[in-house]
């Protein structure tokens, strides 16, 4: 397996085709399994299961249609895009396992840095509990994504880890279809750490979750 950090912000359309060539290339049996971490400019990206008027302000930023699962996100600086490429056939041919897989890596992490991720009935990504608010109201905000695509059993798409985005843009889309809820960051919940740091702390946990393949 291979592990991959760019550098610079990756245009989202040719990070689509570079993915799409990889999963074409491990299914062929020409190229190794991938894990590639980048960042995007700012934009949003429309799921499978989008729905038009979540798309709150469409002037904002770029929008982008994508294969993957789920509704409208946003990707932008100082968030940490990891796309993973695996083949299911060497592992277990079971997508609902495979997510789960991707929501412990996100929580393993969040845990090196003290933080409880939490999963949500009902609700893909991860999760922060902020405690209550001043009228006693429970208040939590997502911090991971998780959005997938599966061709011919090997996985593309992956997680999104807020480390230090604008939050603001937020604002431009209803995330997920959730509109109940906010949305948070490494550095907004008081953690000044770094992509480099960050990096640092997936890969490791990428060794708890998934038995130290690939790097």
């Amino acid at each position: 397996m291979e592990w991959r950090i760019s550098d610079g912000l990756i245009d989202y359309e040719q990070a689509v085709r570079t993915m799409e060539d990889r999963v074409a290339a491990i299914r062929a049996g020409e190229a190794d399994e991938l894990v590639w971490l980048l960042q995007h400019p700012p934009l949003y990206t429309a799921g499978t299961s989008a729905k038009a008027a979540d798309l709150l302000d469409p002037s904002r930023l770029p929008v982008y249609q994508t294969g993957r699962g789920g509704q409208y996100t946003y990707h932008g600086p100082g968030q940490r895009i990891a796309y993973v490429m695996l083949d299911l056939q060497r592992r277990e041919m079971d997508v609902r396992s495979y997510v789960a897989l991707l929501e412990n890596w996100l929580i393993a992490t969040l845990h090196r840095f003290n933080l409880r991720g939490e999963r949500r009935q009902g609700r893909v990504g991860i999760w922060i509990d902020r405690g209550q608010d001043a009228e006693g109201r429970g208040q939590e905000d997502k911090i991971g994504a998780i959005g997938v695509r599966v061709r011919r059993w090997v996985t593309y798409h992956g997680i999104a880890l807020n480390v230090e985005p604008d939050l603001s843009h937020y604002a431009g889309i209803v995330p997920c279809g959730i509109q109940e809820h906010g949305v948070t960051s490494l550095v907004d919940l008081g953690l000044p750490v770094d992509m480099a740091e960050v990096d640092v702390q997936l890969a490791q946990a990428w060794d708890e979750v998934f038995g130290g393949e690939g790097r």
